[in-house]
């Protein structure tokens, strides 16, 4: 039997070595490096590794002759999920979910498959719950069980000898921690074998057309484990997020191939499984009665929708000589240089306080338009002072004081007036050409400006 060759990958950036050291030379990560042993090849393979885009032919062609036909998405029967994977499935992808332990990945496909397999051939593999598991799962859900195919497998080369006969046109794989190829000398779960069942599953996909789910764990930190090259082969890489507190959960699109990333779907954990919120702009502006200083709403954009999200500040005087920094879905250093605008362009020092801020309903806001929302939302609670409670601000701010235009202007306004909001602040680069003559618009260009517009409400 031939020997199996060492090498060392990188669990941060996916690079490869042929030695243990330290520290990562690619990414300058310390300790992430981990022993993979490539398969020994010593076993016949029954599934052809040639061609792995699926194509055996070499032959040369134009980009504009390459039929679509063959490629159509289909619906998945949630468009939650449809928005989230760019419109559709496509055939031949390959999808890694990845989620925290009872965020409802498992549910999530379950209901996905017993939907699909009423018009299409699905196989759920499972390697983590035997078949009664799975089946007393679907009948507490009353789903529709009489045509999906059940598979209880761990071994990844036999899962593809089945799919071969079977050719589903959908299938998942639960989950690819638990999966093995007997070529490889390590356990599952370990990089070696983690790395070599996902390409396996990959080549798989490509060849025969059949789309592919893989549920995936995640590290204490929420990132996916394995090695980062899993993220590399697949063609779309999905987060299923969840808090403790809350029976709500964010689908959110990490990479995708067939559509915009970023996507954001909502869904709602209920006794019956997961089930769609149409509308997720209303489950994150619940807000209390009287208003309240410190609170204030803005419009964020996530994938290709715009979203209505809360924002709450507390501004209190520090104890200690190093005031407090601390932000809940926002990034604390563009937080700290936000304080530092509003020193320098707004004249109010926040150097002796400390300041926390809170994005409500766990939403975690990764653009710069929610800029103008939080430092006013944190002026309302240093003053004492509610801003109105049918108020939206939304808006990015320079490093000189200056408003600065946002991605979508146009449809952040649409939605806010849509929730009745009628007083907006934006910036003025964004003021739409027509709005209906009950809603008050105030388009400026610094902040200074928008200092002199609140001392007004």
């Amino acid at each position: 039997m031939a020997k199996a060759k060492l090498a060392f990958v990188c669990a941060d950036c996916g690079a490869s070595f042929s030695k243990w050291q330290g520290q990562c030379a690619e990414c300058k990560a310390w300790n992430t490096l981990t022993e993979f042993k490539e398969a020994s090849g010593s076993k016949s393979r029954s599934v052809s590794f040639n061609g792995y885009s699926g194509q055996l032919s070499q032959s040369v062609q134009l980009l504009s002759d390459v039929d679509l036909s063959d490629q159509p998405r289909f619906s998945s029967g949630m468009e939650e999920f449809d928005r989230v994977l760019g419109g559709g499935i496509v055939k031949g992808s390959v999808i890694l979910v990845g989620g925290h332990p009872g965020a409802g990945k498992s549910t999530l496909l379950l209901q996905t498959m017993c939907v699909l397999a009423e018009q299409r051939s699905a196989l759920y593999v499972t390697g983590e719950e035997s078949l009664q598991q799975v089946a007393l799962r679907a009948n507490r859900l009353r789903l529709p069980v009489q045509k999906l195919k059940m598979l209880s497998e761990t071994n990844v080369e036999a899962i593809c000898q089945v799919a071969q006969e079977l050719k589903p046109d959908i299938m998942v794989v639960d989950s690819i921690q638990v999966m093995h190829v007997p070529d490889v000398e390590s356990a599952p779960g370990s990089v070696s074998q983690v790395r070599e069942a996902a390409a396996w599953l990959t080549r798989f996909a490509k060849q025969t057309g059949s789309a592919v789910f893989i549920v995936g764990h995640v590290t204490k930190d929420g990132s996916l484990a394995g090695p980062k090259v899993l993220e590399h082969m697949i063609d779309c890489s999905i987060m299923l997020e969840s808090s403790g507190d809350t029976r709500f959960r964010t689908l959110r699109g990490i990479k995708n191939r067939f559509g915009a990333v970023n996507e954001l779907g909502v869904f709602a954990m209920l006794d019956s499984g997961l089930r769609e919120v149409k509308n997720p702009s209303s489950i994150f502006l619940n807000r209390a009665s009287q208003p309240a200083p410190g609170s204030l709403v803005t419009i964020i954009w996530e994938g290709t929708r715009p979203l209505l999200v809360e924002i709450q500040a507390l501004v209190d005087e520090s104890p200690f000589g190093n005031p407090r920094r601390v932000a809940v879905g926002q990034d604390s250093n563009r937080l700290a240089m936000l304080l530092a605008v509003l020193n320098r362009h707004g004249g109010v020092f926040t150097g002796d306080q400390d300041v926390f801020l809170n994005v409500v309903g766990g939403v975690r806001i990764s653009e710069t338009g929610a800029d103008l929302a939080v430092l006013l939302a944190i002026l309302s609670s240093l003053r004492d002072r509610a801003l109105p409670q049918d108020l939206v601000v939304f808006g990015e701010l320079g490093l000189s004081g200056e408003l600065r235009p946002v991605p979508s202007g146009q449809e952040r306004v649409q939605e806010a007036i849509k929730h009745g909001f009628k007083r907006i602040i934006l910036p003025a680069a964004n003021k739409p050409k027509k709005v209906s003559d009950d809603v008050q618009l105030w388009s400026l260009e610094s902040l200074q400006q928008v200092l002199e517009v609140i001392a007004d409400l």
